[in-house]
């Protein structure tokens, strides 16, 4: 096949993206950076709705222990007790990836069960997480890892994203 013959399907119309604005940037659409360890928090302009999709692209550390995307209400209380909707952890040790979600200051039941670990140390990942009625479905480089039912209604309170760890960010979207 030529290179010619190449191209981008279109994103189809049950799949619209984020806008996300960088907290003290103000208003980008995208984040491409290449600093390591770095902590990105970026608003999802007019919360979170089914149908839409977040892209999280990036470059697990050489010698990684955990990397931590979340869903909240408010970023700044998120270390404390505001609500997230989601919380991905990922423990390279354990080769596990947690999901929980905290409601009124509480953090519920986590869910562990896994089919396979898809990240590696050193190793270019993209996850995705897709926001349907019932659940939140997460992709790790276009393969299903695992489902989370929302736990926090209405789903539009969730306004943030937040991405942490050991890792180089590349793209969030």
């Amino acid at each position: 096949m030529s290179s010619s013959s190449w191209h981008r399907a279109p994103t189809p119309p049950q799949c619209r993206h984020l806008t996300l604005k960088e907290r003290r940037e103000g208003g980008m659409a995208e984040k491409d950076n290449k600093k390591e360890n770095e902590e990105y928090v970026g608003a999802i302009q007019g919360g979170l709705r089914p149908t839409m999709r977040l892209v999280v692209m990036g470059i697990v550390n050489k010698k990684p222990q955990s990397m931590v995307v979340s869903l909240s209400s408010d970023p700044v209380e998120e270390d404390f007790e505001g609500d997230v909707g989601l919380q991905v952890k990922v423990n390279f040790l354990a080769k596990a990836v947690q999901r929980n979600a905290r409601l009124a200051g509480s953090w519920g039941t986590s869910e562990n069960t896994l089919a396979y670990f898809p990240f590696a140390a050193g190793e270019p990942f993209k996850m995705e997480i897709v926001c349907e009625h019932q659940q939140f479905r997460i992709l790790v480089d276009g393969q299903p890892l695992c489902g989370f039912t929302h736990r926090l209604s209405p789903l539009a309170s969730l306004t943030a994203l937040r991405v942490f760890g050991d890792l180089r960010l590349t793209k969030v979207a």
